[in-house]
């Protein structure tokens, strides 16, 4: 028996992201936002030298969309 994501040629990963989306969507306002904030990303980085971590800096900034 083949799942039905599988047979709309979709990886696990895609199946997941749509229903994640649907439940968001499905949220009332204020949980929706939350959620939203839950989803923004950002992405870090330090050099680390000798042992020691230097200046930790953001290399994305702008939230994804939606």
């Amino acid at each position: 028996m083949a799942f039905a994501w599988r047979a709309a040629n979709l990886s696990y990963l895609q199946y997941s992201q749509i229903c994640a989306k649907a439940v968001r969507n499905a949220l009332k306002t204020e949980q929706r936002i939350v959620a939203q904030k839950r989803e923004e990303q950002g992405l870090k980085f330090a050099k680390w030298a000798n042992g020691k971590q230097g200046e930790l800096k953001s290399v994305a900034t702008e939230p994804t969309a939606v």
